[in-house]
């Protein structure tokens, strides 16, 4: 049974990690509200697929927040005239989306002060990730430490926590432990150019960590992947 008033606002992309953190958020007994960002990425299905997952995981209420980030581009993600990579590189791969978690974190951090909840969860990981700047673990604590200097509910003694469960986790153990939860990755999208049916290339940055991961966890891939 949920503790009264005990609220979360859960960032949901539709990819394994973040549906792994909702799970986790509800196993933890918060009420949950999920919150994504159609934030013009090449496809839609990952957003369809975050919709699907937190009806079936119980989230109290989800929204999907539009802010066209293609305007600007400089990833692959939203801008198709760079090409998605599909082969490890070195470096910060063109992938990155400039700003996204500073974006996401701040509009989830509005709602969260609207809905007086104490904690804002992200699915950041710092172990099997493609190297992203922001999500490190110190990014994911100098976000809270500025969040809590401009909420007024935290000057009034309600500070927030950004809470970021999967940081140090392998893909295999944020796998084996959704798994334990119950999530149906079959339900999730974690492809950076799925098509419009939700199928996997198979050969992205994401595809090949998701593989990977459910190699090392044991447990049967339940991803659909484009033919050929």
């Amino acid at each position: 049974m949920r503790e009264a008033n005990k609220k979360a606002v859960v960032l949901l992309s539709g990819g394994l990690d973040s549906a792994t953190t909702l799970a986790l958020a509800l196993k933890d007994s918060y009420e949950c509200r999920t919150l994504s960002l159609d934030y013009g990425q090449r496809h839609r299905s990952e957003l369809q697929a975050a919709e699907r997952v937190s009806a079936a995981l119980g989230a109290v209420e989800h929204r999907v927040v539009k802010l066209d980030l293609a305007a600007f581009g400089g990833s692959a993600l939203t801008d198709k005239d760079i090409a998605v990579p599909t082969e490890p590189g070195e470096g910060i791969p063109v992938t990155y989306v400039p700003a996204r978690n500073t974006i996401m974190l701040s509009l989830a951090l509005a709602w969260a002060e609207v809905l007086e909840a104490e904690s804002i969860f992200i699915g950041a990981n710092a172990v099997d990730y493609s190297g992203y700047p922001d999500c490190r673990p110190e990014y994911i604590e100098a976000f809270e430490r500025m969040a809590n200097l401009a909420l007024k509910s935290a000057v009034e003694g309600k500070p927030v926590r950004i809470r970021a469960p999967l940081i140090h986790w392998s893909k295999a153990e944020i796998i084996r432990r959704g798994s334990e939860l119950g999530v149906d990755y079959g339900l999730t999208v974690s492809c950076y150019q799925a098509d419009g049916e939700g199928r996997a290339c198979g050969v992205c940055d994401s595809c090949r960590l998701r593989r990977q991961g459910f190699a090392a966890a044991g447990v049967a891939d339940p991803t659909r992947y484009r033919p050929g």
